[in-house]
């Protein structure tokens, strides 16, 4: 019997005799509500009657809290997200918690008679390696024991595109076909990516899908710097990439000519979120495909070496005749002077003539 101002009988197809026993009666009340709160009397009908309350209080668990956003989550600001369990009795107890460490927020209540409505508000900072971090709200209560009612949310930070131009590999020569594939990020992701050619347009078989720029049947004239931009609502990105196409291997006097490497022709960086088409060195300046072509080939460099080495070779052969000849010199006059010694060792032993004139010899 429910009663705080007056007394009913019970009149409800949800309570049903259990026992009923001169000394005992029990009764049962299924699908119990918080409506159902209140004194229960027990009546003994006698000579006196005699009378005997039961108190009834009902508890209200809490269902899974919801998470509320407050204000959105944009990269260097704040944001703030509100806890809310909208019914308990008595009042659940919120707690955000983050890598397993509480965050402490703002708890605030609303009495509905006989039931609360509870939240817990946070603002914590936000950078865009937070986007899609996990973070969850726990709503404890006396009717779960132990358990837990667990909302989890992952946050949604907000941020600027970035833009990067992915090269192919390898060197590029007439007749290649090049894919360059524009790799953009973002939140919100950016829907559009524009392709451009700085201080030109792009060329007649240039075909764009998405973010992937396609050129078939590559020539000199192709060559150029290449933009890639992007935007969404809090910034906008672009990556650039320069193109040098080379020419192909030539044979010049049935002597294959094979250029030295180049250097590769991914000269791509980021660019400021605020940029629009930029000025650039023009690309089909001669002067830059003149400075890749203008390495010494191998078969030159082969050439100047076995031209050295002859070179050396006459040298030393020109040295040697040259010694020879002059030893031979020196030997014909030791000869001629040893004549002269044996005429002077003649006249010496024959003794001097008296008819003859005088002679001086040297010896």
């Amino acid at each position: 019997m429910n009663t705080k101002k007056e007394t009913r009988a019970l009149k409800d197809d949800r309570f049903q005799m259990v026992l009923f026993t001169p000394k005992l009666v029990r009764i049962a009340l299924s699908n119990v509500s918080v409506w159902d709160e209140g004194g229960y009397f027990c009546q003994l009908y006698t000579d006196d009657t005699h009378h005997q309350v039961a108190t009834l209080s009902v508890s209200v668990p809490p269902d899974v809290p919801t998470v509320e956003v407050k204000t959105e989550a944009v990269e260097g600001g704040e944001v703030e997200l509100a806890c809310i369990s909208p019914r308990s009795k008595p009042p659940a107890t919120l707690r955000w918690m983050r890598d397993r460490r509480e965050i402490q927020g703002v708890v605030s209540q609303q009495d509905y008679g006989k039931t609360y409505s509870v939240s817990n508000t946070i603002r914590i900072p936000v950078e865009r390696r937070d986007n899609n971090a996990p973070i969850s709200c726990e709503a404890s209560h006396p009717a779960l024991g132990t358990q837990k009612k667990v909302r989890h949310y992952r946050l949604d930070v907000h941020f600027a595109p970035t833009v990067r131009i992915l090269p192919p590999p390898g060197i590029l020569r007439e007749g290649d076909s090049l894919s360059l594939v524009c790799s953009v990020t973002g939140n919100p992701l950016p829907r559009n990516v524009q392709w451009f050619r700085v201080n030109d347009t792009l060329p007649e078989r240039a075909e764009t899908s998405g973010p992937t720029l396609t050129v078939s049947r590559l020539s000199q004239a192709h060559n150029g710097t290449y933009l890639c931009q992007a935007h969404n609502d809090y910034g906008r990105a672009a990556d650039h990439y320069t193109l040098l196409v080379y020419e192909n291997v030539s044979v010049v006097e049935n002597v294959s000519v094979i250029p030295t490497a180049p250097p590769t022709s991914h000269t791509a960086t980021s660019v400021p979120t605020s940029l629009t088409p930029i000025d650039a060195l023009d690309p089909r300046d001669p002067g830059a495909v003149v400075d890749a072509h203008s390495a010494v080939p191998y078969a030159v460099i082969g050439g100047i070496l076995a031209l050295l080495v002859f070179t050396i070779i006459c040298v030393l052969i020109v040295t040697i005749w040259c010694s020879v000849r002059q030893k031979g010199s020196y030997l014909t006059h030791e000869a001629s002077g040893l004549d002269e010694h044996g005429e002077v060792q003649e006249a010496f032993l024959n003794g001097s003539d008296s008819r003859e004139g005088k002679k001086e010899y040297l010896l």
